[in-house]
């Protein structure tokens, strides 16, 4: 089914390019942009007027997902423009095999940061953070700590009110990839088919787009327009090599537990899949997916615990829905709550959300017991939230 409505789409998208594009070589705007679009392309092309010879940090998630990379690669487009120099820059972890496939097939270049001491003003003159407003990134704090400034903000998540901007672009749409495409619908900067750079990012933004709307299904009327725009200079070669990854023994593994471990109530699967290493938790969205398969399952959480080689854990974990009536932003914040500092600990967007529970001072190697008991306390505890959220406790 998922690959019939796949066709439908990139037929669609066809359909729409093929009465629309513009002169040889160059991508034209689709439909004029709304008001909105064209106030956000302005205002931010006088920032980065104002912004030349800087250099920025485009801040990722800590394990960054193809939406979030195409962004950055974006964005340093963008930047390149008005002669500002960028460094797409995380504090996690890449392990998903469709995201190694991406950066390495389209030579995008990303930089894990593991020194706060390397966010300095004298290296970045400005912050800048897409599909993210700075609460899924470790980097945020070190940053604020350094005062570099806060100078953008492009997301598609509802709003946290965590950051304070100059620029802020916060759109309802299925992928912020779609987001950064209207600058160039806009002809912020004019992609042409004749440049290698500009066909690798064409192909990184439909995969951002592909990927965070679920194959278009969860997507809006940017979405789609903008996956028209990018469609003619699309390497679909490229393209189907990233998203046809095979997945490693460790994910299988983790696929595994969840099927053992799961129980369905209500439609929704719950799974706990034990203790996970840093790298190998883009495991956990995977399995949600897999999960979602089942019929009669409309929603599937995964969850486990992550360890990372400097000791700290956390709680993390993966929702997956096709029910359209449940919001995974609001139900995962309303089902795990806040920190003492007033951060949430999930959200989401439409189908898909995910959370994170730091485990503070019991952070740590233990003795096998130990750890266990550990695990089995946290295991039975996020059950009991989720049970209790639907009325199945």
């Amino acid at each position: 089914m998922l690959n019939v409505w796949r066709a439908w789409a990139w037929s669609w998208m066809a359909c729409v390019v093929g009465s629309t594009w513009g002169r040889r070589g160059s991508c034209k705007g689709i439909t004029k942009m709304s008001e909105l679009s064209a106030e956000k392309t302005q205002e931010l092309r006088e920032l980065l007027s104002r912004c030349e010879g800087q250099r920025h940090a485009v801040v990722l998630q800590d394990f960054p997902d193809p939406d979030a990379i195409s962004c950055g690669f974006a964005y340093a487009i963008l930047a390149d423009a008005f002669g500002i120099e960028t460094e797409l820059i995380f504090g996690g972890r890449v392990s998903h095999q469709e995201n190694i496939a991406l950066i390495n097939l389209l030579d995008i270049e990303l930089i894990q940061i593991v020194e706060s001491s390397l966010l300095n003003q004298e290296r970045f003159q400005g912050a800048v953070f897409v599909d993210s407003q700075g609460t899924t990134s470790n980097l945020t704090q070190p940053i604020k700590d350094a005062e570099i400034p806060i100078l953008v903000v492009i997301d598609h998540h509802a709003n946290q009110n965590f950051l304070t901007p100059e620029f802020f672009d916060l759109r309802k749409v299925g992928a912020c990839a779609s987001i950064l495409t209207s600058y160039f619908m806009d002809e912020m900067v004019v992609l042409k088919t004749t440049k290698p750079e500009h066909r690798r990012l064409a192909t990184a933004l439909m995969h951002g787009i592909i990927s965070d709307t679920g194959a278009m299904i969860g997507a809006a009327q940017l979405d789609f327009q903008a996956a028209a725009f990018l469609q003619p200079m699309c390497d679909g070669d490229m393209l189907t090599e990233i998203m046809h990854q095979q997945r490693s023994h460790r994910v299988m593994e983790v696929i595994r537990q969840a099927l053992a471990n799961r129980i369905a109530r209500e439609g929704i699967c719950l799974s706990g899949v034990g203790t996970i290493r840093a790298e190998d938790r883009d495991a956990i969205p995977q399995a949600a997916e897999f999960l979602l398969t089942e019929e009669t399952v409309h929603t599937a959480i995964v969850f486990g615990l992550v360890t990372y080689p400097d000791n700290r854990e956390s709680v993390q974990g993966s929702l997956r829905t096709t029910k359209h009536s449940l919001n995974p932003d609001t139900f995962l914040k309303e089902t795990l709550g806040q920190s003492h500092t007033g951060e949430y600990y999930g959200g989401g967007k439409a189908m898909a959300g995910g959370f994170e529970i730091p485990l503070g001072f019991l952070s740590g190697a233990d003795d096998p017991e130990l750890a266990a008991m550990k695990w089995e306390a946290y295991n039975a505890k996020i059950r009991k939230k989720f049970f209790s959220k639907i009325g199945d406790d």
